[in-house]
């Protein structure tokens, strides 16, 4: 028999936008928030992530709770901002500060150099994925393969990069230590940076499609410019329509389980739809969306609506030719809690 005590809050239906640390995995995260949704009081909740961060990776990690699961899936289809650090002369068996070195170069880009190859990495592109990842090769995870010893080949795949811009520099050169420029946390800012001087490393920020690793992304780029590369330094600040100005740090989600309201942290589950218009509906025609039957002679145009009854979310449903097709229906109350 649970020990566990009746919970005094029902079941949360949203988002949290967490902005996950580096060191922890995104299965972890989604442990936090169950734990912290136990320990405050709320009744059994399904929780999910929107797409998978690695543990060197932090930023925004947008974790579903309730009716919001059943949008996980589109959250993983959806474009991504990362912000990300090549650091020059050493490659990496992983492509990132966790592996082992592989491969040095004495050859250090400069940023007029940099910058004259981005093109070549925008727009449709093909990349190899790491060795270390988690596609899997006859069954198993390729990074099982690559630490068992064995040799690893991927194919290559088709991704987007919608836009590729440096945003930070560090110099080879120590001798703008010496100068009148102060060097922020992130590097030395671009302005400050000559286009004919050798960069130890570069960061760079990158709208990318689903699919893309920006670990193969960072050695390709070193590669093309005749060196290589890693990453030291991974951020994603986009997911879909979340960004980091509503993530919130682990300190922040412990708070639930002290008592602070969810209700201030929670972004509700249309959010995740901000990119979808809405479909208002009356009672009537929200009971018939929500068993299952369609609608016809709308006047709207063609494409995905989200139905809505007052404020509360009925489904997402496809309209064709006036008539309404059900994709993900909602099983919400009526009145917002």
């Amino acid at each position: 028999m649970s020990n566990r005590p009746a919970p005094i809050h029902p079941a949360p239906h949203g988002w949290i936008i967490l902005d996950k640390p580096r060191g922890l995995g995104s299965t972890q995260a989604v442990g936090a928030v169950k734990r912290v949704l136990r320990e405050g009081g709320y009744a059994k909740t399904k929780v999910g992530h929107g797409g998978t961060l690695d543990p060197l990776a932090e930023g925004v990690l947008p974790i579903a709770l309730g009716e919001a699961t059943k949008l996980a899936g589109r959250m993983l289809d959806a474009s991504k901002i990362y912000d990300f650090t090549i650091l020059f002369g050493e490659e990496t068996d992983t492509l990132d500060t966790e592996g082992e070195v592989i491969e040095r170069s004495d050859v250090m880009p400069t940023l007029d150099e940099i910058t004259a190859v981005l093109p070549d990495f925008t727009g449709p592109i093909e990349q190899v994925p790491p060795t270390y990842s988690a596609l899997k090769v006859d069954g198993k995870r390729a990074y099982d393969l690559a630490r068992a010893g064995e040799q690893v080949e991927l194919k290559k795949r088709a991704v987007t990069i919608h836009s590729l811009t440096p945003r930070h520099a560090e110099l080879v050169s120590a001798s703008i230590a010496s100068s009148n420029f102060e060097k922020s946390s992130e590097g030395w800012t671009l302005n400050q940076v000559q286009g004919d001087e050798e960069l130890k490393s570069i960061t760079l920020s990158a709208h990318v499609s689903k699919g893309t690793y920006i670990r193969s992304l960072a050695r390709d780029i070193a590669q093309t410019l005749g060196t290589c590369g890693h990453v030291t330094y991974l951020r994603r600040t986009k997911a879909g329509p979340f960004t980091e100005t509503r993530a919130i740090s682990l300190d922040k989600l412990n708070e639930i389980a002290n008592g602070a309201q969810l209700s201030d942290l929670l972004l509700p589950l249309e959010a995740g739809l901000d990119d979808i218009p809405a479909l208002i509906l009356d009672q009537t025609s929200a009971q018939a969306v929500r068993q299952g039957r369609v609608l016809s002679e709308l006047p709207q145009t063609d494409g995905l609506y989200c139905a809505m009854l007052d404020n509360v979310p009925v489904a997402l449903v496809e309209l064709i030719e006036g008539t309404t097709k059900i994709v993900r229906g909602f099983n919400l109350p009526d009145v917002a809690e």
